[in-house]
């Protein structure tokens, strides 16, 4: 992957033609403006600990863009969206805003919804595959490699968390394994919604908001399903 392709593909994104999209765009540039103005103001504060998670998470919201020059793929608005929201809300509000404290609901949201998140990028990813025909699976193996998926990447986010907490001082496992546990449960269930979402999705084609966005990926993106555009 090159660094000039990157580029290319953040200018690319600028092209929206609808109203949602132009939204996105202003948005999120919106989010990224804060955090620069975050960098300045912790140079000047010297807040080193803030000044490295502010920059961590402003190179963060480029990486949809990255994964779609490094994979060719398309990615749907939703994706993009619910990808650079987590990435913001989870370390930047929650941690340098210190929102965990402020609002108790706060991390059961982000490791519900992102749960939910990571079940459809595993379902889709073996979707892929299997309308590719690179591989021959029943749904309910479908389902379960993205409810699987789903589990894993939440099980590398507290493995995360546990890094960031020893090294850099921070309270994202708060009260420890308690916490942990209950993120490890929401995930469960973030999880299991998704992959039962996506089963269905596999038997009836129509399914409430999966439809949607998996008839635009398929439509954004025919060389992953050997069709013709």
């Amino acid at each position: 992957m090159k660094f000039k392709e990157v580029i290319n593909s953040i200018k690319n994104s600028y092209n929206y033609t609808t109203r949602i999209e132009k939204a996105y765009f202003v948005f999120i540039n919106i989010i990224r403006l804060t955090l620069v103005f975050a960098i300045i103001s912790s140079i000047i504060t010297q807040s080193w600990t803030v000044l490295f998670v502010t920059i961590l998470t402003l190179l963060l919201t480029f990486l949809p863009y990255v994964l779609e020059v490094g994979y060719k793929i398309n990615l749907p608005l939703e994706f993009e969206f619910i990808a650079v929201m987590f990435i913001y809300s989870a370390m930047f509000l929650g941690e340098v805003h210190d929102y965990y404290t402020y609002y108790w609901w706060w991390d059961l949201v982000l490791h519900g919804g992102s749960a939910i998140a990571m079940g459809f990028i595993g379902f889709t990813i073996m979707y892929v595959l299997y309308r590719g025909k690179k591989i021959i699976a029943r749904p309910s193996t479908i389902a379960i490699f993205s409810f699987s998926f789903s589990l894993a990447i939440g099980a590398l986010w507290e493995i995360f968390e546990f890094t960031m907490d020893q090294t850099f001082g921070f309270n994202m496992q708060k009260s420890g394994l308690i916490d942990t546990m209950w993120d490890l449960i929401l995930n469960s269930i973030g999880a299991f919604i998704a992959s039962s979402l996506g089963y269905l999705y596999i038997k009836r084609r129509e399914v409430f908001i999966v439809s949607g966005i998996m008839k635009r990926f398929i439509n954004d993106n025919p060389r992953l399903f050997r069709l013709e555009k």
